[in-house]
């Protein structure tokens, strides 16, 4: 009898087991101050290097190992983090910067990083980092800050350029912002200075807009976005708009609007028209539709027809704060080249349970997606079900790739830090 018991007890954990995790997944135990569990490929595992680092954005890694996390608000006067890994841990060895916000990037020995309306470089010294009490150059200022959609994320091209995020402070440029029925204001004003991605000289001090050119428009918001040193080309994730079904329940439903629009992957060419506010994209229909506030009832595509579409397009309203091509020699092969996405979780799908949360990579063949996004790592929310972010124990933000090849992800929630690395 107890052999019995034994054996059935036995089966019942396996067929819990394999319902939650039907795909071929690694469980790696990750944050045991929180009790989270991230789910993996095979092959990698995680480790929590810093658990509270506090409210980031995005990180980046120098060649010396260096990680530097850029703080949404200073802490003790400052906004950079400067991390050393030592046994398996990372310690905050220095401070500097007295800003917040979310860009930051290394390039040419220079660390560029933004607040919310300007843009910084430090000089990284002979050692090859930064001294803590130098001044830094400000290389572009003055742009449209008014606490929606404000922050800078930036990426630099090997042509002495940086291309900086200037996201639209509306959901889709109503008359009175996101108030039902408020039809949207035709041409969108918000277009001459924001709602788009703005190039400037990486090397140039004091640009204002009159300096830098609008390199691409019709972009909502934008918070993950990297060079793609293989093709030589800007790629950008772009924050899809909110509230269709509460903007306008005659042509929505609930369940219609959690899914859309799509979060796009662009790639983003210089002159490219994306579509915003007048259009958004439909994974359904596989086409750009016109918005309601334009005048659009959900399936004609009226002055959308001829605007620029997504080269990938995720499920709505996921949040990719994140956006890195992995050039590294530590992961298999098919992650080369590819693209990782850190999704910061919705607020917005009710009342379907939120979702994203997690991070994903999409395949790169030729320079273009090749076949299906997969989830990379999962678990940061720490249930199987929350109903608002709040109910989320971490959130996915940044992500770098270390000298080694190792992917490096921030939760902006708690302040954790993981190193994901590969072993055959």
């Amino acid at each position: 009898m107890k052999q019995i018991l034994t054996g059935l007890l036995f089966m019942t954990s396996f067929l819990i087991t394999k319902n939650i995790h039907a795909t071929d997944t690694t469980k790696v135990k990750s944050a045991p101050a929180d009790d989270v569990t991230l789910v993996l490929q095979p092959g990698f595992s995680a480790s929590v290097i810093n658990e509270g680092v506090g409210k980031n954005r995005h990180i980046a890694v120098n060649a010396n190992g260096d990680i530097y996390v850029k703080l949404e608000r200073p802490q003790k006067g400052k906004g950079i983090l400067v991390l050393k890994e030592k046994s398996g841990k990372a310690e905050v060895v220095n401070r500097f910067g007295d800003f917040g916000g979310t860009g930051i990037a290394l390039k040419n020995g220079y660390l560029y990083a933004s607040s919310n309306s300007d843009v910084y470089r430090f000089k990284l010294n002979a050692n090859n980092a930064v001294d803590p009490s130098q001044k830094p150059e400000k290389i572009i200022t003055g742009l449209v800050n008014k606490g929606q959609h404000e922050s800078k994320s930036l990426t630099l091209d090997n042509e002495g350029n940086i291309y900086v995020n200037i996201g639209a402070p509306s959901n889709s440029c109503q008359v009175d912002d996101r108030q039902p029925g408020s039809l949207g204001r035709t041409p969108c004003p918000i277009l001459d200075s924001a709602g788009g991605i703005w190039q400037f000289k990486a090397d140039k001090l004091n640009q204002t807009y009159k300096d830098g050119t609008r390199y691409a428009t019709g972009i909502r918001n934008v918070v993950g976005l990297d060079w793609n040193n293989t093709t030589n080309q800007l790629f950008a994730m772009q924050h899809g708009r909110d509230g269709l079904f509460q903007m306008f329940p005659k042509l929505y439903n609930a369940e219609q609007s959690a899914e859309l629009p799509a979060e796009e992957l662009l790639q983003v060419k210089k002159g490219g028209d994306y579509g915003w506010p007048y259009c958004y994209y439909d994974p359904g229909q596989s086409k750009k539709i016109l918005a309601p506030e334009y005048g659009g009832d959900a399936k004609q595509q009226g002055r959308c027809e001829g605007v620029d579409t997504p080269v990938y397009a995720f499920p709505g309203h996921w949040g990719p704060n994140a956006l890195l091509f992995y050039t590294g020699d530590q992961f298999p092969e098919k992650y080369k080249n590819g693209a990782f996405i850190a999704f910061h979780g919705s607020w917005n799908r009710a009342p379907l349970p939120q979702k994203g949360y997690n991070v994903v990579f999409l395949p790169f063949k030729d320079g273009k997606p090749s076949g299906k996004y997969e989830v990379f790592a999962d678990g940061f929310m720490g249930a199987n079900e929350i109903k608002s972010p709040g109910d989320a124990k971490h959130r996915p933000c940044g992500l770098a790739q270390g000298p080694d090849g190792s992917l490096y992800v921030s939760d902006d929630e708690k302040g954790t830090i993981w190193k994901i690395t590969y072993k055959q």
